[in-house]
């Protein structure tokens, strides 16, 4: 294809009206359903292994192909930036359709990347993951159905001239995604700082505060294995504790002040308090240092976690657009006590482009799996 759309045939978008991206800023919306449940990997390097959640009558269950590997919680940023755009232009009046036409450079600047020739192969990298994961679950099924399966993006196709420049960019999202982004109840917004979040346990944990503690006066609180199962996380549970501890250690969350606190037994509990109030814009009793408002402009800048995790073993890189950092990769309340969570298959060790860092670094960190 060089400067000319091929015969869409029998693609969807042969029966769609596009929908054109609006430019400019729109308000960062996230979908409930992928705050909740372990959609995505969450590790830099390659995963391979399945997801299979299963918590009381909900599950999640998602395959990736080999070659590609799963889709990342970096690469469910494209989801965050379409999921803004259609309710941007649905508050404006505007037509919308699942049949996405943007350019690179719309969808790069506003998640926060570069735009240079590397982020826009990474890009490429990014939708080829979303497409390629398949993605089986009872969340929101049919009367008369039990489970759905779909992939992220349905088809994509980019436009380009005779010179190899990237003009334009076409992708087609699920219905499943669709309509629980066109269900207001179900879409929360979050804060832009999220996109500055390095660390794939740092951002889903982010998204887990902000569906759970929202903007209640005294959050909520979660047991440390209960969120390790709820991650879906490869990483053995010590790991996953430290890596717990050095969050809260930075406070690096934007909108949330988190608290380790002695649990039941042995168990230890992560309480996640939202450190502004926005009825009012009181600030939450006996807060440390932060003051920072979700869902504004005016978050503060995103720390990086300082603490060293020596005990953790490195592994080759895999591409990132994200500069490289040393974050590492990473539990509902107690009606999700009897969650399971199992992943089966062995991780590939070679490398591949991911959308979470644009700088390659040869001591990446690998959260191992609990044996």
């Amino acid at each position: 294809m060089a400067g000319n759309h091929r015969p869409l045939g029998q693609s969807e978008r042969a029966r769609l009206d596009p929908f054109e991206a609006l430019s400019g800023t729109v308000p960062p919306r996230d979908q409930r359903d992928l705050m909740e449940r372990p959609f995505f990997s969450l590790a830099k390097a390659r995963r391979i292994a399945p997801i299979l959640y299963k918590s009381g009558d909900t599950e999640v269950q998602v395959y990736a192909v080999p070659e590609h590997g799963l889709a990342t919680i970096w690469d469910a940023d494209v989801l965050i930036w379409a999921a803004s755009q259609l309710l941007a232009a649905d508050d404006r009046g505007l037509p919308i359709s699942r049949f996405f036409r943007f350019t690179p450079y719309q969808l790069l600047t506003s998640i926060g990347r570069g735009t240079g020739a590397r982020n826009y192969h990474l890009l490429k990298g990014a939708l080829t993951r979303l497409q390629s994961t398949v993605v089986r679950t009872t969340i929101r099924h049919g009367e008369h159905w039990r489970r759905q399966q779909f992939s992220w993006i349905n088809e994509w196709e980019e436009l380009v001239t005779r010179t190899g420049r990237i003009e334009g960019m076409e992708f087609v999202l699920p219905d499943w995604f669709y309509q629980g982004v066109l269900d207001r109840r179900l879409v929360l917004a979050i804060d832009p700082g999220y996109f500055r979040l390095t660390g794939g346990i740092e951002r889903w944990l982010y998204r887990v505060a902000r569906k759970h503690a929202g903007r209640q006066l005294n959050g909520w609180r979660f047991e440390l294995r209960h969120l390790h199962a709820k991650s879906a996380s490869q990483s053995r549970f010590s790991d996953f504790a430290l890596h717990i501890r050095a969050i809260v250690r930075s406070q690096s969350l934007p909108g949330y002040v988190l608290e380790l606190v002695p649990g039941t037994g042995s168990e230890t509990l992560l309480v996640m308090r939202p450190s502004v109030i926005e009825i009012g814009l009181r600030p939450v009793d006996n807060l440390p240092r932060q003051k920072r408002r979700i869902g504004t402009s005016d978050a503060m800048p995103i720390g990086t976690s300082n603490a060293v995790l020596s005990v953790l073993r490195t592994h080759a890189s895999q591409l990132n657009l994200w500069p490289s950092s040393k974050k590492y990769d990473s539990k509902d309340s107690k009606s999700e006590s009897k969650e399971v969570v199992e992943t089966r298959g062995a991780g590939d060790k070679s490398s591949n482009s991911s959308l979470s860092d644009g700088r390659s670094d040869g001591s990446r960190t690998r959260l191992e799996r609990r044996s």
